[in-house]
């Protein structure tokens, strides 16, 4: 029984109709040999959300490396393209709608084939709505019997009616997981046919270092002075839920307007969940506050996604010195990640902040709200230098582990770099699996001529890259 106001559950109700509804469509775009292999990726992008467009980045260059620029057409999926300008060079992008079931159903068809890209890829950590339009987009392409992978994606806790449609939805698609808890839980519990892989993001390649120094010294940086970033988030207000009575509050008189995320969706909001934002803040600030009366650092506050701006702003407010903030709603993420690559130390509650610095090797200290930071710090084999948000002692054991990160940096550094060497090789053999589920699906399209190597499988690696894998594979 559907309940119309559960609009979570009506949103799957209709993407499982127009995935039925597919099956009597004559219109659909049929692979023939010779022609070039038209893919759909489908993602969070347009939200600027440094994470995610990386990611995607990265996955356009690894496609076109395994099947050759001149023989696949990509399409990206973008909320906002005026957000993505300049963004996934050599793929055409498409504004991908908020209720997005009917777009999904008209626009997987015209392909050959669906990738999705988002990394949180089945949760209900953030929203349903996303997982939902990950699994819906996967199924149309398998209901086609197309190309249908999941790149690189990540999956936790779900609630029973998400899992059953994610389960029912992706059972004949392939998933490339980005480590083995993520392999297990929808192998073992789902039956979904997956391997092993990594997140794409290991291979990008931000602005010259350069670029980043200059933000930091026109920020009042001497260039000398060792940088500390804290990355912030709002770990409580998730996750997102559509709300037709919020919206219509919103709409109509201007109601809950600091909750409001976009459409209808709304971030969760209660007293427990701002305490504990609050006592989060404070324990950050608390820490760093004291790091920076013991030692000589230049601080800063980086928001990864636009939704971050109040978490940095509130932040630096507790800060006791003025300290600068840079955003991605103004910062790309050619910027952004140069300008973390030239911290000496973070302090990071966003997993790409701590993935993107890796091949500069900044030693780094997660604060975590799910798996997906604790698994990135266990496959580094610092589990010690994991702490949670909701921790109510986040700021005394803060502190310890900033020193320890300065007092151990070279030690931290060298397993940072054998982890971004090990999670290359990871991405290679997910190029592999990828080629040999391209193989299956469509037999007859030419593969280009590499020896059968996770290194050939690689996109084109930066010297940084290269360096690393001299000294560390």
């Amino acid at each position: 029984m559907i309940n119309p106001f559960d609009i979570d559950q009506l949103l799957r109700w209709v993407a499982g109709g127009y995935t039925q509804a597919l099956r009597y469509r004559c219109d659909r775009a049929e692979w023939q040999p010779g022609q070039r292999l038209k893919l759909l990726l489908t993602g969070y992008n347009g939200a600027r959300n440094t994470g995610a467009d990386v990611r995607v980045a990265e996955i356009i260059r690894q496609l076109h490396h395994l099947l050759g620029r001149d023989k696949v057409d990509l399409t990206v999926t973008t909320l906002n393209p005026q957000l993505t300008m300049g963004y996934f060079q050599g793929a055409q992008q498409v504004r991908l709608p908020h209720v997005f079931p009917q777009f999904l159903y008209n626009e997987c068809p015209q392909h050959h084939g669906v990738i999705a890209c988002e990394g949180s890829m089945f949760k209900s950590k953030f929203a349903d709505a996303l997982s939902t339009m990950m699994a819906m987009s996967l199924g149309l392409a398998a209901t086609e019997n197309k190309l249908s992978v999941g790149y690189g994606a990540e999956a936790g806790a779900m609630n029973n009616r998400l899992s059953q449609f994610v389960q029912h939805h992706c059972r004949d698609s392939l998933i490339l997981c980005r480590n083995r808890p993520s392999q297990r839980l929808l192998s073992e519990k789902l039956g979904i046919r997956s391997t092993g892989g990594t997140d794409t993001a290991w291979t990008f390649e931000p602005a010259p270092l350069g670029h980043g120094a200059a933000l930091l010294k026109r920020a009042g940086w001497d260039g000398r002075c060792p940088v500390l970033a804290i990355c912030p988030i709002n770990p409580f207000w998730w996750p997102v839920k559509p709300s037709m009575e919020k919206w219509l509050g919103n709409h109509l008189a201007g109601l809950y307007r600091e909750q409001h995320y976009c459409s209808l969706y709304f971030h969760h909001q209660s007293q427990v969940a701002n305490q504990k934002y609050s006592n989060y803040i404070k324990g950050l600030a608390q820490a760093v506050n004291t790091f920076c009366q013991q030692r000589e650092i230049f601080p800063i506050v980086v928001g990864m996604e636009q939704i971050d701006r109040q978490a940095c702003k509130d932040l630096a407010a507790a800060l006791d010195q003025n300290v600068p903030y840079f955003i991605s709603d103004q910062h790309n993420m050619y910027s952004l990640v140069s300008l973390l690559r030239n911290c000496d130390l973070l302090v990071s509650s966003r997993f790409h902040a701590i993935l993107t610095t890796m091949p500069a090797q900044v030693p780094a200290v997660g604060v975590t709200m799910d798996e997906r930071i604790r698994n990135l710090m266990h496959e580094q084999g610092h589990h010690e230098l994991l702490l949670d948000v909701d921790d109510p002692n986040l700021g005394e054991k803060l502190l310890p582990l900033l020193h320890r990160l300065e007092q151990d940096r070279d030690t931290v550094a060298h397993k940072i770099g054998q982890t971004v060497a090990d999670q290359l090789q990871h991405m290679g053999h997910m190029g592999i699996a990828f080629m040999a589920e391209v193989s299956r699906i469509y037999p007859d399209f030419p593969q280009p001529q590499r020896s059968p190597t996770w290194e050939t499988h690689l996109p084109p690696l930066s010297p940084t890259l290269t360096h690393l894998l001299e000294n560390y594979a």
